[in-house]
């Protein structure tokens, strides 16, 4: 039976993971990721990463909440977005940028693929 509602928490073993190393700019950042579910194309959990500065470009659209930490994501030709708890954003197929971790970040996100 599925459960109707879950509790936004780290529960189990994380996902462990990182930047693939070629789009490392400095730092050794590392990912952990709760995955709490995944249903109809939408994914949601929790993200955690140490410092560090990569560039990446979205393949999905994500809702973002930072619950802990500070970031800075620079948009390709645009000016750099500060995130620190308690900021939302939405992050749009397509963006190209860096995120740059400043202390370890902890958010909450939705994906739709």
């Amino acid at each position: 039976m599925t459960q109707a509602m879950t509790r936004m928490e780290k529960t189990g073993e994380p996902v462990i993971g990182a930047p693939p190393t070629g789009d490392i700019i400095d730092g050794a950042p590392e990912f952990r990721t709760w995955k709490l579910d995944d249903v109809d194309g939408l994914r949601c959990g929790l993200w955690q990463c140490t410092p560090g500065k990569w560039s990446m470009t979205y393949d999905v659209w994500e809702y973002v909440r930072i619950l802990e930490g500070k970031a800075i994501i620079t948009p390709a030709d645009e000016d750099p977005v500060e995130l620190e708890a308690g900021d939302s954003y939405i992050l749009r197929v397509g963006l190209r940028c860096t995120w740059d971790v400043k202390q370890t970040i902890l958010k909450e996100f939705v994906i739709r693929a």
